[in-house]
């Protein structure tokens, strides 16, 4: 479903992705983890162009992100992507935020637009909220929103960057359980977070990255927690750290 390879971007001087090569099948879920300012972001970013790079190749599907003949909007209305931040508009009701896209990027009639929004909406447990703005829900309703949005534009695959990140403690829940009822679906995940029951519960597969934005662990989430000996010493480090607590 998704293939980079070699891929390598620089701000400048300073390289934020050196190398990084893995592939992700369909149905995977891979949660991509590590310290911060490690290229985390950046590198799911770059899997529906939303951060150019200068070395490498992504496909998607089949299709190169890097071509310059590619149609680039035509592919990232193919892949959701949920953010840390919601990025909701704050100046449309949650139904017009669900069908707005839609419409004008998928050419969708409005009332094909309104139904599938309402799909998802109701997937996501927030039938009541449609007539609200989102300055009027929680975090975690923003959030699920965010993700009823994408669902709607019927994706191949969902990139979440660190969508729990900007979340009350108590409202992480149930954006988690929102994303497990899709990885227990058969969704195409990569999910960049810190939440390590997520990744054991629902991960297929963990990418570990360091600074310098280099992929130093990329193996099943069965061999990344459960078998530390195998892993590299900077991966322990980590693990260590967040796993005591």
């Amino acid at each position: 479903m998704i293939e980079l390879k070699e891929v390598s971007k620089w701000y400048g001087a300073v390289q934020v992705l050196n190398n990084c090569t893995t592939t992700i099948q369909k149905g995977e879920v891979v949660v991509v983890c590590g310290p911060s300012g490690s290229g985390k972001s950046t590198l799911i970013k770059t899997i529906n162009a939303l951060e150019p790079f200068q070395k490498g190749e992504i496909y998607v599907d089949g299709q190169a992100v890097h071509d310059p003949k590619t149609d680039l909007p035509k592919l990232r209305s193919r892949v959701g992507m949920v953010f840390q931040n919601f990025e909701l508009f704050p100046h449309l009701n949650v139904t017009e935020n669900l069908t707005l896209a839609q419409v004008k990027v998928l050419g969708r009639s409005q009332s094909d637009a309104l139904a599938q929004g309402m799909k998802y909406l109701d997937r996501v447990g927030l039938m009541a909220h449609k007539d609200k703005f989102p300055g009027q829900l929680s975090g975690g309703q923003q959030q699920r929103v965010a993700i009823a949005r994408a669902l709607s534009m019927d994706p191949i695959a969902m990139l979440f960057d660190e969508p729990t990140s900007a979340l009350d403690p108590e409202m992480v829940g149930e954006v988690l359980d929102c994303m497990m009822g899709l990885a227990e679906e058969g969704m195409t995940m990569m999910v960049v977070t810190h939440e390590m029951g997520f990744a054991r519960k629902v991960g297929s597969r963990v990418i570990f990255m360091d600074v310098g934005g280099r992929i130093l662990e990329d193996c099943t989430k069965d061999e990344f927690f459960n078998h530390p000996e195998n892993r590299q010493e900077r991966t322990r480090e980590f693990l260590n750290k967040i796993l005591q607590h």
